[in-house]
């Protein structure tokens, strides 16, 4: 059994993860942040960005400093449930038939453009995110733990796509980008391709399944403080009297968000949740649970610019000795 370690001990080992990561992918720390707040809160993470940004490269990096498994899902339209589930093979040997464990059967799974396939295929993975298992020909088959995905999306190329659904993106905790890198990445990124010989970036695991399996309980052990709590939940109740959203943010969404707060918390080292902690993670986090009014669709306003504006109108409890 692996010894759980303190929120500070935590911390450092979460950082040192984040440095490994970045010596092979050219990304910002935030960036990093987000998507190992997405891993510590027990959820999952929607990555929105165009072709060739370090997406793929990222979720190997993640998995190798973790020291977990890793694979990675192409969604296509002909994409069948039973090709990321696994099916039952018949042996003519024995006469009988052996479950064949499909790509979603390890600790991380990238699931690349996950809106070209078609909602049924969605639905399946959707399904393993939420409960952690598969049922295939009547039988339930556990996945690996710890589980968890990164599902991406192109912005761009929306031709032949389906969309998710608003209620399937409530089930990640939170949507991000990496984004273009700034120019000094963008020569260390050519730098690096200098020699066509260089293979791609290997990243040395910080730690192992057991206890990323433990790291991901440390959340629990953060406090909330009851104005900062209240702060988090009329932040979320602003964005359904937003004129411009016609469904706000849920009551499972807030669970989320709490979840997201308190696992930002543990990766700098508190054992509290901040104003800071739920600033910072309410655009990844209810950005993508907004659904806009036809009007504002049309006249295309940005949900993260209504996020921002809740942000600026929501008044943020004043710090105090436990939480300044």
């Amino acid at each position: 059994m692996v010894a759980t370690p303190d929120i500070e001990t935590a911390a450092d080992r979460i950082t040192t993860v984040i440095d490994r990561i970045r010596e092979a992918v050219i990304t910002d720390r935030q960036f990093l942040e987000t998507v190992t707040t997405g891993l510590l809160a027990r959820g999952h993470v929607l990555l929105e960005d165009v072709p060739g940004t370090g997406k793929t490269l990222t979720a190997i990096a993640l998995a190798d400093a973790l020291g977990l498994e890793f694979n990675r899902i192409q969604f296509t339209p002909d994409l069948l449930p039973s090709d990321i589930t696994g099916s039952q093979i018949y042996n003519e040997g024995t006469g009988e038939f052996r479950f064949q464990r499909g790509p979603v059967f390890a600790n991380i799974v990238l699931a690349d453009e996950i809106n070209r396939a078609p909602p049924k295929t969605q639905s399946a993975l959707l399904e393993a995110m939420d409960e952690g298992q598969v049922s295939v020909g009547g039988t339930t088959y556990e996945l690996p733990e710890p589980f968890f995905v990164i599902a991406t999306q192109n912005p761009i190329e929306q031709e032949g796509t389906f969309r998710l659904p608003e209620a399937q993106r409530d089930r990640f905790v939170v949507k991000t980008s990496i984004g273009y890198p700034d120019r000094s990445g963008e020569i260390e990124l050519v730098t690096r391709r200098e020699n066509r010989d260089t293979q791609m970036p290997s990243v040395d695991p910080v730690v192992d399944a057991d206890q990323v399996t433990t790291l991901r309980q440390l959340p629990e052990r953060v406090g909330i403080e009851s104005d900062v709590k209240a702060y988090l939940v009329d932040l979320v109740r602003a964005s359904r009297e937003d004129d411009r959203v016609d469904v706000g943010v849920s009551p499972r969404g807030i669970q989320r968000f709490f979840e997201a707060a308190r696992a930002r918390a543990v990766i700098h080292g508190r054992e509290y949740v901040t104003p800071d902690d739920i600033k910072t993670i309410a655009p990844p986090v209810m950005t993508h649970r907004l659904v806009l009014t036809s009007e504002a669709e049309i006249r295309d306003v940005d949900p993260t610019a209504i996020v921002d504006d809740l942000l600026d109108s929501v008044e943020v409890p004043a710090a105090t000795a436990e939480t300044g």
